[in-house]
């Protein structure tokens, strides 16, 4: 059976506004930990992602300061394929099968980490925990638990929200939406934002290829995107067929989003349609609030207003799920404290290197936004920015179902809503398609 209870995560977002304890004291409580050779010895430690050029900077960062502080050891980048998290995975699967040394790595979601706990390809922290003193549950807001030992080490926190061209919600006489507003009213803003015509049209809205957008009622506000809480697919909740009938209607009959055909065929980039004006509205996380402002690589004139996920009804908790980033020691390192050092270091640190809100629970995140935006104001509606972080929403607590299949199942996901789109055939056939195919992969994972 490889389904597993795992730590809860009950955090607010409006939490992540309080000031903690500083963090001043977080270099010498990461560094504490020894190396597995003398102390005078050099070792070099390698730390695999799937940085683009943007990211290349801010972890170029964090190894400058940290080699600095910590001079016996050295750290060696390797992005192995820029931007696709997801590429990158595989990519790592095929090192660790082959024998090669992985000292530490950064996974893209908390599944990612199951998934390879249960390979034996990750090394267990309790006894880093241990040594260095440290209780995971006061450190970080999420502590994946696989069989009973820790594993991975949250980086970064990534929250759900709308994107929203200010400057096309002025012209349209649309006020900026507030916490409750449904995906019925977003719908309808869709249509009164979207205006042109041909290669000039600007859609109300964009929706990528992505399994959240599919069906982010489950994906933002269930507490697990796949699963109910007694273990069974969550492909049979209500929100499946009204959503996939949403979608249609906004794409065939209101013609308020660009097709699902053209978003696959054309490989489109969900920023670019986004800050190129094409669309007026993008459903997408937090990490996007750097971009927002960086004009440089993604010119645009007009003002970003933001706004909370909507919900299916009037009156539903505006509670979402929260994911992030984690960094995991490979099993085969031959340095595991040193890689150690280095991912608490990353995680702890609240300098300028950091381009995401931090996943430690004694980092304050809200100065490290106004950081962001300082200088960038104009592009930032900052007040729907504030409010949607830290006063509109909060967390989810976490799902006590741990799955190693997730791929699996978004790949499901994906494939039932291609036959609904594409193939015109109706929600509830497709989510009955759906809910029969994830069975048959619980049920393989149960043996």
């Amino acid at each position: 059976m490889k389904l597993k209870k795992k730590a809860t995560f009950a955090l607010s977002t409006a939490f992540l506004a309080m000031s903690l304890l500083s963090a001043c004291s977080s270099s010498s409580e990461s560094n504490s930990s020894t190396s597995e050779k003398p102390k005078d010895e050099k070792v070099t430690i390698k730390y695999y992602n799937w940085d683009n050029e943007l990211m290349q900077a801010s972890t170029e960062k964090y190894i400058e300061q940290f080699e600095k502080e910590n001079p016996n050891i050295d750290v060696e980048h390797v992005s192995l394929v820029p931007g696709n998290s997801l590429e990158t995975l595989k990519k790592l699967d095929v090192l660790m099968a082959s024998g090669e040394s992985i000292d530490l790595f950064m996974a893209p979601h908390i599944d990612a980490i199951y998934q390879r706990a249960a390979q034996g390809v990750v090394a267990p922290l309790d006894d880093l925990y241990k040594e260095n003193k440290l209780k995971p549950e006061e450190e970080y807001y999420v502590n994946p638990k696989y069989d009973g030992k820790y594993y991975g080490i949250l980086n970064n926190i990534s929250t759900n929200f709308v994107l929203l061209n200010k400057d096309a919600l002025d012209e349209a006489g649309l006020e900026v939406p507030k916490a409750g507003w449904t995906w019925d009213e977003f719908s309808e803003y869709a249509k009164k934002l979207t205006k042109g015509e041909g290669t000039e049209k600007q859609y109300g809205a964009y929706f990528h290829n992505w399994g959240l957008y599919a069906n982010p009622i489950a994906q933002v506000h269930l507490k697990h995107p796949f699963m109910t809480e007694d273990g069974k697919t969550n492909f049979t909740d209500p929100s499946y067929e009204y959503f996939f009938n949403l979608r249609r209607q906004m794409e065939k009959t209101d013609k308020s989003i660009k097709p699902y055909a053209d978003v696959i065929g054309a490989k489109l980039n969900y920023r670019t349609e986004f800050f190129n004006g094409d669309a007026a509205m993008l459903l997408t996380g937090t990490w996007m609030i750097a971009d927002t402002g960086n004009t440089q690589q993604f010119p645009h004139e007009f003002k970003t207003a933001f706004a909370p996920v909507p919900v299916q009804s009037k009156g539903d908790k505006n509670e979402i799920f929260t994911g992030g980033n984690y960094l995991a020691i490979g099993q085969s390192s031959k340095n595991k404290e040193a890689a150690f050092e280095f991912a608490r270091f990353i995680s702890t640190n609240l300098t300028d290197a950091r381009t995401e809100l931090p996943g430690w629970k004694k980092g304050d995140a809200k100065p490290l936004v106004e950081k962001w935006i300082a200088g960038k104001e104009d592009y930032y509606d900052v007040d729907s920015l504030m409010s949607t972080l830290f006063e509109s929403t909060e967390a989810l607590p976490a799902s006590d179902v741990s799955i190693t299949f997730a791929a699996e199942l978004d790949k499901i996901l994906g494939d039932g809503f291609s036959q609904f789109i594409l193939e015109d055939k109706s929600a509830k056939e497709v989510q009955q398609w759906m809910a029969d195919e994830a069975n048959k992969v619980i049920k393989e994972n149960e043996k």
